[in-house]
C-alpha cells in the first residue's frame, strides 16, 4: 500500500491510498460504501490466480484518508481515477467497480475511455429507476443492511458490537464519506440517458439475491448502455466479491479476455 500525489484537473493535488499486487492486465478495482475491505480479499485473488495487473485504490475520504474539498461527488472520483491511469501510462485497462464503484467506472467510460478497454458494473448504484428503488441504506441498521446485502447474511454480515472502537470510528466516516459522494438517494436523475453515450464494451453482473438493488434495476443499467451484456449470479448478493468471489472472477475474467487489446492470459 503506498499513498501517491496525482495531479486531477480542477481539484489540483490528490493523495490517493492505492494497493497494487500482480503482473499482466491492467485492472482498476472500485469499493462501494463499505469501504475497501470490501473489495480487498477479491482483488487478491484476482491477482494470484490470472495475470493480472490489479490496481486497488481508496477512495478519498474513506477509511480514515484525506479528501480534498473540492471532491464532492461521483463525477470527481471518476475524473480522479481518469488521472490515475494516465500518471501510471496505463492503457487496455479493465475497470471494474462495486456499488458506487460501478456509478465511478460508468462516469469514467463517459469522461474518457481511450485508457479502458472494458468496464464491468458489479450491483452498481447510480441510476434512477421508477418502481426499483434504492434502498434507504442511511436509515438502515447494520444489521438490516446485511440483511438486504447478502444471499446468506448469517455467514457474511458483520456484528458491529463485536468491532474495536477503531474499526467503528472508521465505519462511520465511511458513511459520512459516502453520504456526501452518493447523496441520501445514490442516484442521479440524468445518468440513464447520459450512459447513452458510453462506447466501452461494458458487462453488468447482479447478484440475484440482492435487496439493496434489485435485478430488474441491474438490467435497466445494461439497457442504458448500447451493447452492455447482463450476467445474473445465482445464490448472491449486493456483494458479490465477498459471497461468491470465484463466480465473480469467472465472469469478469472472460469478459476482460474478450474486449482486450492485448489478450491477457489466465
Amino acid at each position: 500500500m503506498r499513498t501517491l500525489r496525482i495531479p486531477v484537473a480542477a481539484h489540483g493535488t490528490v493523495e490517493i491510498t492505492v494497493t497494487e499486487q500482480g503482473q499482466g492486465h491492467p485492472v482498476l478495482v472500485l469499493h462501494g460504501g463499505g469501504g475497501p475491505q470490501t473489495v480487498s480479499a477479491f482483488a487478491e485473488l484476482l491477482a494470484m490466480q490470472r495475470r493480472a495487473r490489479v490496481i486497488t485504490p481508496t477512495h478519498p475520504g474513506f477509511g480514515g484518508t484525506p479528501r480534498v474539498g473540492s471532491l464532492t461527488g461521483i463525477p470527481d472520483l471518476a475524473a480522479v481515477y481518469v488521472a490515475l491511469l494516465a500518471d501510471f501510462r496505463l492503457q487496455d485497462v479493465t475497470v471494474i467497480g462495486n456499488s458506487i464503484g460501478g456509478w465511478i467506472a460508468a462516469e469514467m467510460a463517459l469522461a474518457d475511455s481511450q485508457r479502458i478497454s472494458s468496464v464491468v458494473l458489479v450491483d452498481a448504484v447510480g441510476i434512477v429507476v421508477p418502481g426499483h428503488p434504492i434502498a434507504d441504506f442511511f436509515s438502515l441498521s447494520p444489521k438490516q443492511v446485511a440483511e438486504l446485502s447478502y444471499h446468506d447474511p448469517e455467514r457474511f454480515g458483520i456484528d458491529p458490537s463485536k468491532l474495536p472502537p477503531e474499526a467503528l470510528q472508521v465505519m462511520a466516516g465511511n458513511r459520512a464519506t459516502l453520504s456526501l459522494y452518493a447523496g441520501a438517494a445514490m442516484g442521479d436523475a440524468g445518468l440513464t440517458a447520459r450512459l447513452a453515450g458510453v462506447r466501452t464494451p461494458t458487462l453488468v453482473v447482479w447478484g440475484d439475491s440482492d435487496q439493496i438493488v434489485d435485478p430488474d434495476y441491474g438490467r435497466e443499467f445494461a439497457g442504458a448502455i448500447p451493447g452492455a451484456e447482463f450476467q445474473l449470479l445465482p445464490d448472491t448478493g449486493h456483494l458479490p466479491q465477498i459471497e461468491t468471489p470465484g463466480a465473480l472472477l469467472d465472469a469478469v475474467w472472460a469478459f476482460a479476455q474478450r474486449h482486450a487489446l492485448i489478450r491477457p492470459t489466465s
